[in-house]
């Protein structure tokens, strides 16, 4: 059997993210490691990193690129991505340059998803990605999100903690068909170095 080529997709690990009185509280204190850990991996084993960056169009947003919070984290600066992305919506299928076209261009067939959040760019990615026939891995501890309330028309008041929303995701993308849900240590082995 020939094994598929696969790269990581790190999606938005972005220091505005750290800004809690704007997201509100979230989940998964070990993401931003765990993440470092899988990019340790992939780039021991010299597989391909695509680096993904959210630029919102919103000036109130942290992730805006004239704030400060648009810059990534340290490990996701650090690494040295085959492909460097921004989008300025949910899927990185949707960014520049053309995720999806530079994939199939390098023969890439199995991706593994990381980063923020994992129930809205994360999930969005992951569930385009397994409509588009790749072979998808998310790797739910190496996600995080936020808690999110609003009055959805027809059924009122929802609130959902962080740690509910990384359930749902989860179950959606597993049980739907989208991706398999995975654990870091499921990805790159308990004993690799990290």
């Amino acid at each position: 059997m020939v094994r598929m080529t696969r790269g990581l997709i790190v999606i938005d690990m972005q220091r505005g993210f750290d800004d809690l009185d704007f997201w509100g509280p979230t989940s998964n204190p070990d993401c931003e490691e765990n993440v470092a850990r899988l990019i340790g991996e992939w780039q021991r084993t010299g597989e391909p990193i695509v680096i993904v960056r959210h630029d919102s169009e919103s000036l109130a947003s942290p992730l805006h690129p004239e704030n400060p919070g648009n810059a990534l984290v340290d490990a996701v600066a650090a690494a040295d991505p085959a492909l460097f992305v921004v989008k300025s919506v949910n899927s990185a299928f949707y960014g520049s340059p053309d995720l999806g076209g530079w994939l199939r261009a390098e023969s890439i067939d199995e991706l593994v998803i990381c980063g923020i959040q994992t129930n809205m760019c994360v999930e969005t990615t992951a569930r385009m990605a397994g409509n588009l026939g790749f072979s998808t891995t998310v790797v739910l501890d190496a996600t995080r999100t936020f808690d999110l309330s609003g009055e959805v028309v027809g059924v009122g008041v929802v609130q959902r903690t962080a740690e509910e929303l990384m359930a749902n995701t989860a179950l959606v993308l597993q049980e739907g068909g989208f991706a398999k849900i995975a654990a870091t240590s499921d990805v790159i082995g308990a004993d690799a170095p990290g």
